[in-house]
């Protein structure tokens, strides 16, 4: 009988030499077709990169990465093979598949992230222009229940209020100077928006809950995009960028802003949400006259998010 005739030796289940238990063990970095359904459309088709993880106790050595390797394979190949119309559920259906395969483990965790195109129109040329948004989806299943998380991840332009500011009270200085009235001075600055410097923001919204969150994906990207100054396109005409300059220099945020202005949105537009929902906020920004970013974050439920965004906190 030759060796591979042989009951081969499974050394991952052995005891470990040092008994400590550990949260997260798995793959990484596993590249998958995922494809999202449309009513009456064809699948958008996403290459969608997986992180899978289970919970690892004290007594054994490994997890079995070659059967968390054939659960991710088996169940995303029918995700390919039947669209979905939720991200969110194919990370919460490997997570439930990995948990009834793992007689050892209480937790597991699958959480993916892919490119997603998006079709806009520019804001004062109208011409159809495509960009760029990274989608987020997760899930961690226990016994008890199974939470998913869907998010994005976009990009935007922000203006800096203090920078602002102080342009705008030299402007002042300017107009005082060269005889302009009062009245006349700030009419002007009310309807010319002085300069403040900018930066490219990032913005990350999650939201989390049990099953699938009731949100549409494209309106919480909408959110997360509206949450900054303006908006930003891949093609821009001359009159597209006068109307994203003026925009946003009529609308300067701090970092802070916009982490609170994600939250004002997710309040007025998911109302859906159950009050127990997680809601996860960051604001990120490569500062334009600085070698350090900006950065703000907020992690909260929704009911509390409600009390504060309405003033009952």
């Amino acid at each position: 009988m030759g060796i591979m005739d042989a009951q081969l030796p499974d050394v991952q289940a052995d005891h470990p030499d040092v008994t400590v238990g550990l949260n997260r063990v798995g793959v990484t970095g596993v590249e998958k077709l995922v494809k999202i359904a449309r009513a009456e459309k064809r699948p958008i088709v996403l290459m969608a990169e997986f992180e899978v993880f289970v919970d690892l106790p004290k007594w054994r050595k490994g997890a079995d990465m070659s059967r968390n390797m054939e659960v991710i394979d088996a169940t995303l190949e029918d995700a390919v093979r039947e669209p979905t119309y939720r991200l969110e559920d194919v990370c919460g259906e490997v997570a439930e598949r990995l948990l009834e395969r793992h007689s050892y483990t209480s937790q597991t965790s699958v959480s993916m992230r892919a490119e997603y195109m998006t079709r806009d129109r520019t804001p004062a040329t109208e011409r159809e222009t495509q960009g760029t948004v990274d989608v987020i989806a997760s899930a961690t299943a226990t016994e008890e229940e199974t939470t998913e998380s869907i998010g994005a991840e976009v990009t935007g332009m922000t203006v800096c209020p203090c920078s602002q500011g102080m342009s705008e009270e030299r402007a002042r200085r300017t107009l005082e100077d060269l005889g302009v009235e009062d009245e006349t001075i700030e009419s002007f600055l009310e309807q010319v928006p002085q300069p403040g410097h900018s930066q490219r923001g990032h913005a990350t919204l999650l939201i989390e809950t049990a099953g699938a969150p009731p949100v549409d994906l494209r309106e919480l990207i909408d959110v997360a995009r509206d949450a900054m100054s303006a908006r930003i396109y891949n093609l821009a005409k001359r009159p597209d960028e006068d109307h994203m300059t003026f925009e946003s220099h009529s609308n300067p945020k701090f970092v802070e802003d916009c982490v609170r202005s994600m939250a004002e949105g997710v309040v007025s537009e998911f109302q859906d949400l159950p009050d127990d929902a997680v809601i996860t906020m960051r604001q990120s920004n490569d500062e334009s006259i600085h070698q350090h970013n900006a950065h703000a974050e907020r992690v909260a439920t929704v009911e509390t998010l409600r009390a504060e965004v309405n003033g009952n906190d």
